[in-house]
């Protein structure tokens, strides 16, 4: 199966200029799902993760079926001040200004190993945030995947771990 023909492209969303690659059209397909979190296990499988992390929001998506899949734990990464309880954060840099991830606290284990996965990896600067992060608290983060690479944007050099994408876009 071709994920390629479950996945929607919409011009100049979010802002002109841009091309979104829109899951929901693949997530509303049972069958075309069943693929992607099957090659996408398979993918992360060899890393042994004892959990998968999630980001925020789409990343959820993949995330959690994947860590239900390879029978794992799940953990949100997100957006400064939407988890309950202690969290950890990291601040890192945009194009033009700054942003935060943070975690739980008490989310991983000194020397758990935790892949990080995410719906698209575009510039790499949220995915090698989240990798640092986890790092921070004692993870060992082998690797990183995406259902979906945008190879033009050459994300993949920020990060320092191999990563696994189902699907890429070279334009």
């Amino acid at each position: 199966m071709d994920l390629k023909d479950h996945i929607r492209g919409i011009p100049d969303f979010p802002k002109p200029g841009i091309l979104f690659y829109d899951i929901s059209t693949l997530l509303r397909e049972a069958d075309a799902w069943q693929v992607a979190m099957g090659r996408m296990a398979r993918a992360v499988r060899q890393y042994t993760p004892d959990l998968v992390a999630g980001i925020e929001s789409r990343g959820f998506l993949i995330a959690a079926p994947l860590a239900l899949k390879l029978g794992c734990g799940f953990i949100m990464i997100r957006k400064p001040r939407k988890l309950p309880g202690e969290t950890v954060g990291l601040n890192y840099a945009l194009e033009y200004g700054e942003d935060r991830v943070e975690i739980q606290a008490d989310a991983v284990l000194p020397g758990q190993r935790v892949v990080v996965v995410d719906d698209l990896l575009a510039t790499g600067g949220t995915m090698a945030a989240g990798i640092e992060l986890l790092r921070s608290v004692g993870a060992v983060v082998p690797a990183a995947a995406a259902l979906i690479e945008l190879t033009f944007l050459n994300g993949r050099s920020r990060l320092d771990v191999p990563c696994d994408a189902l699907v890429s876009y070279d334009s």
